[in-house]
């Protein structure tokens, strides 16, 4: 019953585990990840099997040994009553391979040191398999990495394990970029910044504000005057939410949030840029564009 149990666990684990890699088997799933978790199964699989070959083995050891020594026939010889005495030691001794202090005498060896002298206790069991078992992954491991080449040396996984951490990197920027709103969004002077919010203003605002910012149907955005405000925060919210009484259409469904951002800086970067016919001021001055101490750039 114990070993039908520890196959069926040993199938279960092995499953769960195939399952969970198919399960990290996406698209952004390199193939030296791959790679290792093949090479990780392999040696997991093989010890599992280890380990279960090695109780089966021990259960049928014990089951015959139970047949021979409990003859009627064994139990008369002298060894036979030996083993009947020793029936009695402890699980824990059985464990540990230990026999009872009644027989510590049996065991002495003859030689002594300061008075010192030592039992002939063997090896406990345990010990035993534990290091037959670092053997066997061992051999396994060899097989796997220095000879089948499944899994990556150390140098291969630090380059998968380099690759893996920039993708997070990333997915963790896009994410912090979709977090972006009102209140959080900060002030850039960064070329890849403006560059994108060029593009998008070009291509959506550009219509309504003019290609310079220089305003058409709507106000001139490289003055000093503001309707909404000319902070980046004001910005971003005017951009986002949009003023549909004056014909400002809401671009939070269009734009993604760093769009948005992108944007906000790149029409702060045109403060002063002082275009050809330009727009007449609209709004309230705000010195410095709305941003107290803010450098301008101009693309």
């Amino acid at each position: 019953m114990k070993t039908k149990f520890l196959l069926m666990l040993l199938f279960l684990s092995t499953g769960t585990a195939l399952t969970a890699a198919a399960q990290d088997a996406e698209p952004e799933l390199t193939s030296g990840e791959l790679m290792n978790y093949v090479g990780y199964g392999t040696i997991v699989f093989v010890l599992l099997v280890f380990v279960v070959a090695m109780l089966v083995v021990l259960r049928a050891v014990n089951a015959i040994s139970k047949v021979i020594l409990g003859s009627e026939a064994f139990k008369e010889t002298a060894e036979g009553a030996a083993f009947a005495k020793k029936e009695k030691v402890s699980t824990v001794n059985r464990l540990l391979s230990l026999r009872p202090l009644s027989e510590e005498k049996d065991l002495i060896i003859e030689h002594e040191y300061d008075g010192i002298q030592e039992l002939d206790n063997p090896t406990p069991a345990w010990f035993m398999y534990l290091f037959y078992g670092t053997i066997v992954f061992a051999f396994v491991y060899l097989m796997v990495y220095h000879v089948l080449g499944v899994g990556q040396l150390q140098d291969e996984e630090y380059k998968t394990e380099m690759a893996v951490a920039n993708k997070q990197k990333e997915a963790f920027l896009a994410k912090s970029g979709s977090n972006i709103d009102e209140k959080s969004v900060k002030l850039s002077t960064d070329p890849g910044d403006l560059a994108a919010g060029k593009s998008v203003f070009t291509a959506s605002c550009a219509p309504c504000h003019g290609v310079q910012g220089q305003g058409v149907v709507g106000p001139n955005l490289t003055d000093d005057y503001w309707l909404h405000g000319g902070s980046v925060n004001a910005i971003f919210k005017t951009i986002k939410y949009g003023v549909t009484d004056k014909g400002m259409p809401t671009w939070e469904k269009q734009l993604s949030p760093k769009q948005i951002a992108d944007v906000a800086n790149y029409i702060k970067s045109l403060h002063g840029t002082n275009p050809p016919n330009p727009k007449e001021p609209q709004g309230q001055k705000e010195e410095g564009g709305g941003d107290a101490g803010a450098k301008t750039a101009s693309l």
